[in-house]
């Protein structure tokens, strides 16, 4: 499909309600509007995101949100050509909200609907804005993911690595919360690391000395929780703060340099991308930044804005589906929410990282 293409997009997998108008066009992105929701104030009493909670605000604040999106785009229904939303991975109550308006506005406008996984949202994000085509080496870091894919092609992803338990932004949200520093937990670490000193603790870096790109931080976030009990002091937590992002830094960058070493694509632009909500902290990208030019790679990452959750990626890898054919049956009007979805999904069934599950595999 050559011809411009106009796409609205939903997001809905956590706690932000967003939507999307993008067009499309041989590959060029213009972005007519993109509007995004937080519910930072109902979930900061608990210190984390509560599902229930979420679910509810995305209830409430979808068709608003959607309607306020096509009001900035300046454009009505009829003149879109496909609505995308997320189908999952995510909070399943919030995933059905924005599968179920999505499916709604793409039958009322007679268009098709396209659902999209949300971790090929953050794999596409960096196109939204930047030159990079395919292949790449991504670096997808998030509250609830962490590996790395040879993105080889539009649906088209092998996982080369993962965590085998917390992801990084799961373990600075949990030492934000056990240290009292708010919601949410990974920029409140990020700002008190500033003022501190990364070589105050010597904290470990998990799997560092083995061979190969999985990697585990739970062990650091204990490590974390047992200086953290007896800490008095701001300078204290400054110090933890700056030593625990020092250790992630560490970890990421090695495992990135061995990623890159082993990644050739046979052309002179290696790209490195590095995408999801945890790609927005400044020390991480600095470090992957050095491994980058250390491999003779170059770091691609998405705008603040397109790092953490948003309906503009969504939008893209709808439209990009769209262009490309890959639109399911009735179009996609039969697509189900799910709560597990991982991009590799032959790998996930034959060599999950974290096992099974009645649901299927969770990596």
């Amino acid at each position: 499909m050559t011809r411009a293409l106009t796409i609205l997009g939903i997001e809905t997998s956590c706690d932000e309600t967003a939507a999307a108008v993008l067009r499309y066009e041989e590959g060029r992105v213009t972005l007519l509007a993109d509007i995004i929701r937080t519910q930072l104030e109902e979930h900061a009493p608990y210190r984390g995101v509560v599902p229930e909670i979420a679910a509810r605000a995305h209830a409430e604040l979808a068709d608003l949100t959607v309607a306020a999106a096509m009001q900035a785009a300046g454009i009505s229904y009829d003149a879109l050509d496909g609505v995308a939303a997320t189908a999952g991975p995510g909070l399943i109550g919030g995933v059905l909200v924005g599968l179920m308006t999505g499916k709604a506005v793409a039958q009322a406008a007679g268009v098709p609907f396209i659902p999209v996984n949300h971790l090929e949202g953050h794999a596409l994000s960096p196109r939204l804005s930047a030159d990079c085509p395919f292949p790449y080496l991504l670096l997808l870091v998030s509250g609830g993911h962490c590996q790395f894919l040879e993105v080889r092609g539009l649906g088209d992803y092998r996982r080369l690595g993962s965590t085998i338990d917390d992801a990084v932004g799961e373990a600075f949200d949990k030492v934000a919360k056990l240290m009292g520093l708010g919601f949410p937990g990974g920029p409140a670490v990020e700002r008190l690391a500033a003022a501190g000193n990364p070589k105050a603790y010597d904290f470990p870096r998990p799997l560092l000395n083995r061979p190969g790109l999985e990697m585990s931080f739970a062990g650091l976030k204990s490590a974390v929780a047992r200086v953290a009990a007896s800490a008095q002091t701001e300078g204290q937590k400054a110090d933890i703060c700056a030593s625990f992002q020092a250790a992630i830094c560490d970890v990421l960058a090695e495992k990135s340099r061995r990623a890159l070493a082993a990644f050739d694509t046979g052309a002179d632009d290696k790209r490195f991308v590095v995408a999801g909500g945890v790609a927005a902290n400044k020390a991480i990208r600095a470090a992957l930044e050095r491994a980058a030019e250390e491999n003779g790679a170059r770091l691609i990452a998405p705008p603040l804005r397109h790092c953490t959750d948003n309906a503009a990626m969504i939008a893209l890898a709808g439209a990009e589906r769209l262009a490309a054919g890959l639109v399911g049956g009735a179009d996609g009007l039969d697509a189900g929410s799910r709560p597990r979805w991982p991009l590799d999904e032959a790998s996930a069934l034959s060599t999950p990282i974290y096992g099974g599950g009645h649901k299927g595999a969770k990596a």
